[in-house]
């Protein structure tokens, strides 16, 4: 029962980093205040790209991980990309976002991330 916890949570959280950067790559300024610090019109689309690269690459990564090199390399993968929410709750807290938001969103983000990979390295 743990490895197919384990290996589902581990695949829904790849392909749900991977939608974000889809998402971040196709509807920017919708993304960017979804993701709580709204864009300026016109003035953030190169940094937005980035996100929306970074998260696809990401997302991609995990998937590769626990394809071809197991459960135990995705999760130290997830173990570090923790570290991007748990920034991201920082951000948001830093520039004007709501606490909701930064916590409710971000923070928790990186609580199922951090369980995702206990589940991986129990398998």
């Amino acid at each position: 029962m743990l490895t197919p916890t384990a290996y589902g949570l581990a695949i829904v959280l790849d392909l749900f980093i991977v939608f974000i950067g889809l998402r971040f790559l196709l509807v920017p300024q919708a993304s960017a205040a979804g993701y709580g610090v709204p864009a300026k019109p016109g003035g953030d689309a190169a940094y937005l790209t980035v996100k929306g690269v970074r998260d696809l690459t990401y997302g991609i990564l995990g998937l590769a991980l626990l394809a071809f090199a197991g459960a135990h390399a995705e999760a130290w993968f997830m173990l570090v990309v923790a570290l991007i929410p748990l920034a991201d709750t920082v951000i948001v807290l830093r520039n004007g976002g709501t606490k909701a938001v930064a916590f409710g969103i971000h923070f928790a983000t990186a609580v199922v991330v951090l369980i995702s990979a206990a589940l991986l390295f129990a398998v």
